[in-house]
């Protein structure tokens, strides 16, 4: 299935909000272990979101990518 100009957009657009929350959790994740004393349960349900993030983001190029024929 071919994908339309503004599909394809549509996708790097959301792309682009992912791969830019996923950067934020980076610093984040760091900020928070730099801390003395850190608590362990957030910085887990950030990774957790990092991770989900990555295989959306893997999802997303996937999309981009075109069909090759058989």
């Amino acid at each position: 299935m071919e994908l339309s100009e503004g599909e394809i957009e549509t996708i790097k657009d959301r792309l682009h909000e992912l791969e830019l929350e996923h950067r934020d959790l980076d610093v984040a994740i760091a900020q928070l272990q730099e801390g003395a004393g850190h608590n362990q349960l957030p910085i887990q349900r950030m990774k957790k979101r990092k991770l989900l993030l990555k295989d959306m983001i893997h999802r997303y190029h996937s999309m981009l990518i075109p069909d090759q024929p058989a």
